[in-house]
């Protein structure tokens, strides 16, 4: 199950994920990206704390906004991730496409 929270903070869109992104659910993830990018958001940040599981499709959701978010210039940062997490997103090499931070105070000063 995986539930979205979105919050405004200092001219940031912030997302909290809890539980799991998967193929059946990777939509709902999706719809929240879309939300922002549509509403005309800047500055995107995801905070994994509460993400407990990511597959290759919710993956697919970020990696399907990367050359949009460039376009656009729409800053996205992910931070809080559990090693299990990142290690996902580091095995498809994403670590090095996306900007990947230990917490939110590192991901605000970048």
């Amino acid at each position: 199950m995986l539930t979205i929270e979105t919050l405004q903070e200092n001219g940031h869109d912030i997302l909290f994920l809890k539980g799991e992104v998967d193929a059946s659910n990777s939509v709902i993830l999706d719809e929240a990206i879309t939300k922002l990018v549509t509403a005309g958001s800047s500055s995107i940040l995801v905070d994994g704390t509460g993400l407990e599981y990511i597959s290759s499709a919710g993956l697919g959701v970020f990696m399907s906004y990367l050359e949009d978010f460039q376009e656009k210039e729409i800053d996205l940062k992910i931070y809080s991730l559990s090693d299990r997490v990142f290690e996902v997103f580091k095995i498809l090499g994403l670590d090095q496409l996306m900007q990947i931070y230990p917490d939110k105070k590192t991901a605000l000063l970048a």
